[in-house]
């Protein structure tokens, strides 16, 4: 494609596309409510596509509330937007999101999943289900592995911006992604499957019965896909005749809602997740004999009762996470093969007793307590050939992390205010104390006023602190502060904006800057221990523009954001402070773009356009280089016919103008390829 018809096409394609805001309010399985929350859910009507500050929401106050009673700032992805996004994965359909980018989300399935929200490292954006703190313990960072949930088992997704520690605790620096699971309800028996299978070798099937006998509301699902890939690494020479690196998935999802009384409800859930895929060596490198294994477990008590103005709610959640990876070549050891195995093993308890309190009409009160227990368990093994000691090479075992001494244990009581609805102006303002058993504590504060104007126009600010907690592998692996000295990352945010809502039309203009001290770095130049070590050094300072529209006009629908993200590090070099750009793999611009179209009661199409500003590389934190990934930009394409009221067909096209890119280099993003399928529901 030519320059000329290139600046065309970007032209024509900022002009009638853009990203769809879809708009539902939260059903009725979303939370256990009916009879327990004081806040109505009202249905939707068909035609209304835009979303409007009369949506009830969740996350931003840990209870259902109106969204032009909180200053917070929240995306909404709807279950009609995840329908319409049949062919892709969670983290591609997030990718989407006005300050979202999900590192690796393109690449072939099984890929690591990097989240950065406003510019935020990874691992500094809370993931949580159903309103509970997901964690992966035995990672490197704490950063929950979102290959382990699969699009057709969420009902809604809330993106809440801004530090949120007050609320949720730790590593929610940037904001938290709140991902809110099916639940069963209406006739006491519905079922539902999707088949579909695309480029790649790809295909998936998903099958769900659930519904309400009596008072026992229950969804069980289950998810298989699997694929053939495409190589993780990228061939840059065209003759390694590299391997596609494979990927097969398996999840079972249950959960049970039980009406003991008009007061009183009990809840459970369970989840289990287990995938196997093939890797390869590193950017550029082809490894045939690489594979990991990655299996969580999700299970889960819950509580409510409603005393008075008050509900009560008690949560408890227990979580592992098994990573093996084998690379197994010791067959051709003598020619340069090896053997490794290694596995990490993560343990974490969450229990969490909170209430909220509806005081009166103009205030109200959420306060509550937590616990959480984190373990981990670690182990490896290398053989490697060496031509000083043939023919079995060398054995290297590093030192071994038990989850008998890798532990850490943290306590939290926490309370926000919030004052509503006082001719417009609402305020909320809240506190948590945080206390650990083996690093310093923490207080954090979040101060949140709005004014709303003709329930239209709503102006906000936002401040808030925030804290990252040293994760298992900082505070216990062979890479540990030696002097014991490792704190906390501290910081804190402001948000301020303004949002424009219509019945049919939906902008919102948003600045964030975000100032983070005690960052924790890797730290190599202390000759008395030449492995290197975790230290808090930096300080870091980010700020940027989100810019958000959307609009239905008939069988039309457009909506599209453009984000603006920069921030720098100051660090001592040689003495002397020196500051440098340092958002690797985040772009300092990125644009997306939807249009969808109604074309007959049957037959829906959209396309959507996403473009990616170039971005920085760098190795273990230090400054930049002149390395670089190019910007690039691709078009998708969707289509859905409804057969009947039970069954649709989908197509889902994606990259259509083949376009060779990378979000990190040296590994490869897919270049055209689509899912197509069927829907059935009865």
């Amino acid at each position: 494609m030519s320059k000329k018809h290139f600046a065309t096409f970007i032209v024509s394609a900022i002009a009638g596309s853009s990203s769809l805001f879809a708009q539902t309010t939260i059903p009725q399985t979303t939370l256990p409510q009916t009879k327990f929350t004081q806040t109505k859910f009202t249905q939707t009507k068909k035609d209304s596509i835009v979303k409007d500050l009369d949506e009830v929401v969740v996350t931003a106050t840990k209870y259902p509330v109106k969204e032009n009673l909180t200053g917070k700032v929240l995306t909404i992805i709807t279950r009609e937007d995840l329908e319409k996004s049949g062919g892709k994965q969670l983290t591609e359909v997030l990718n989407t999101q006005a300050g979202v980018i999900v590192s690796g989300s393109q690449n072939t399935l099984g890929t690591n999943q990097e989240v950065y929200l406003q510019g935020v490292d990874a691992g500094k954006t809370l993931i949580l289900i159903d309103g509970i703190p997901a964690y992966n313990p035995s990672g490197t960072s704490t950063a929950f592995d979102l290959n382990l949930i699969n699009t057709d088992e969420v009902e809604r997704v809330e993106i809440l911006k801004g530090s949120q520690s007050t609320l949720y605790g730790s590593d929610a620096v940037a904001g938290v992604i709140n991902i809110i699971m099916k639940k069963g309800s209406g006739k006491p028996l519905n079922a539902s499957a999707n088949l579909s299978a695309g480029s790649y070798g790809t295909y998936k099937i998903s099958a769900v019965i659930d519904g309400k006998i009596h008072n026992t509301g229950y969804n069980v699902q289950y998810t298989h896909l699997k694929s053939d890939g495409i190589s993780a690494a990228y061939d840059s020479t065209g003759k390694g005749h590299f391997d596609n690196d494979g990927f097969n998935e398996n999840i079972v999802m249950v959960n049970v809602n039980q009406e003991i009384t008009d007061a009183f409800q009990l809840r459970a859930n369970f989840q289990y997740s287990n995938y196997n895929n093939d890797l390869d060596g590193g950017a550029y490198t082809d490894d045939r004999f690489y594979t990991g294994t990655n299996k969580n477990t999700q299970a889960g008590l819950g509580a409510d009762y409603k005393i008075g103005l008050a509900t009560i709610r008690l949560n408890y959640n227990y979580n592992t996470v098994t990573r093996a990876y084998l690379d197994d070549s010791a067959t051709t050891i003598a020619q340069g093969g090896s053997y490794s195995y290694s596995t990490y093993n993560g343990k974490s308890h969450y229990a969490e007793l909170f209430s909220n309190f509806d005081l009166s009409k103009y205030i109200d009160l959420v306060a509550g307590v937590d616990y959480r227990n984190q373990r981990v368990d670690e182990r490896s093994l290398s053989i490697y050939y060496n031509n000083y000691y043939p023919p079995y090479g060398v054995v290297y075992s590093p030192s071994a992390i038990s989850s008998d001494s890798a532990s850490v244990r943290q306590y939290a009581g926490y309370a926000s205010f919030l004052l509503k609805n006082l001719d417009g102006f609402n305020f909320e303002v809240g506190g948590r104390y945080n206390r650990f058993s083996r690093y310093g504590n923490v207080f954090t504060y979040s101060i949140n006023p709005s004014y709303v104007v003709n329930d239209r126009v709503k102006a906000f600010f936002n401040l808030s602190s925030g804290f990252s907690a040293p994760t298992l592998y900082q505070l216990y692996s062979p890479y540990a502060d030696p002097y014991g000295t490792l704190k906390p990352e501290k910081s804190i945010s402001t948000e301020t904006g303004i949002q424009y809502s219509l019945q049919h039309f939906n902008a919102r203009a948003l600045y964030f800057q975000r100032s983070t001290k005690d960052n924790i770095i890797y730290y190599g130049n202390d000759p008395a221990y030449p492995l290197g070590y975790y230290i808090n050094l930096d300080k870091q300072n980010d700020h940027g523009v989100e810019l958000e529209a959307s609009l239905k006009a008939g069988a039309w629908s457009f909506s599209g954001n453009y984000t603006y993200t920069t921030g720098k590090v100051t660090t001592p070099v040689n003495g002397k402070d020196s500051s440098y750009y340092n958002l690797y793999r985040r772009p300092k611009n990125a644009v997306n773009l939807k249009a969808g179209f109604q074309a007959t009661r049957a037959l829906f199409l959209d396309i959507a356009f996403r473009a990616v500003g170039k971005r920085i590389e760098d190795e273990f934190g230090g400054p930049p280089s002149t390395a670089y990934t190019y910007a690039y930009y691709t078009l998708d394409g969707y289509a859905e016919y409804k057969i009947t009221k039970q069954l649709k067909a989908f197509a889902d096209l994606k990259n259509l103008t083949n376009q060779l890119f990378f979000d990190e280099p040296g590994y490869n993003s897919k270049r055209f390829n689509f899912m197509a399928g069927v829907a059935l529901h009865f």
